[in-house]
């Protein structure tokens, strides 16, 4: 019994196969800026530095939170509060305390983002860091890459077939090998970083900040039949 030639693994003179590979990179605008607040405490004994530290972390979040719709995600990744020890003749003693959270904020308005960020950087004992730019992973942007992938693929085929006298017949196979590389916080991706602290300055003006464009990558693989070529 003979396998129909479209289901060999290889080509045969009757049913020739062409394999190529289409790529495409797109440079589009960010969607979305991070940027990450450290907050800070020093006390003589542990209570002190709690009550700062939680002032000081009640005013940021606040302060962030009054920025409505802009702000996509606000959430805290750390909390620690360390004793600074000191020696003093054979024995170490706790000369001070020192507390930190860290948290992170989403924000879709760069607008917004260069007035929160100065107001944040305003605020006492205080560090923001970024912003980190990137696209959202439903962005269409990364399907619009793979449809220009798959069409860049059909049409190197095409061109190998008419350089043989030949047409594409019917597709076999096509395999998407990863697509974009647009993953947020790459450096790649368009990652620009930048520490602001706290500033004596009241009233400071909002940054300008100018958005990195991104880089969405994708690449598949496809396989075709052909007509058999003209030699």
């Amino acid at each position: 019994m003979t396998q129909d030639a479209s289901h060999q693994p290889y080509g045969t003179p009757e049913v020739p196969r062409v394999a190529v590979r289409g790529e495409a990179r797109l440079e589009v605008d960010p969607e979305i800026a991070r940027i990450g607040i450290t907050v800070s405490a020093r006390g003589t004994d542990r209570r002190t530095a709690l009550e700062d530290l939680t002032r000081r972390n009640n005013a940021v979040l606040d302060l962030v939170k009054s920025y409505g719709d802009p702000v996509e995600k606000l959430e805290t990744g750390a909390f620690s509060i360390t004793p600074e020890l000191t020696r003093h003749g054979r024995n170490e003693r706790i000369r001070a305390y020192h507390g930190r959270v860290h948290l992170t904020a989403e924000l879709n308005d760069f607008t917004t983002l260069g007035e929160l960020t100065t107001r944040l950087a305003d605020l006492e004992l205080t560090q923001v860091d970024g912003p980190w730019w990137a696209l959202r992973a439903t962005s269409p942007a990364h399907g619009e890459a793979r449809r220009q992938a798959v069409l860049e693929a059909v049409q190197r085929a095409r061109e190998y077939a008419a350089a043989l006298g030949a047409n594409l017949a019917a597709l076999v196979e096509l395999a998407d090998l990863g697509a974009e590389n647009a993953a947020p916080f790459q450096a790649a991706g368009g990652m620009r970083t930048m520490a602001f602290s706290a500033t004596e300055d009241a009233g400071a003006p909002a940054l300008d900040l100018e958005p990195q464009r991104q880089t969405v990558y994708a690449q598949v693989n496809a396989r075709f039949t052909m007509t058999p070529p003209q030699l």
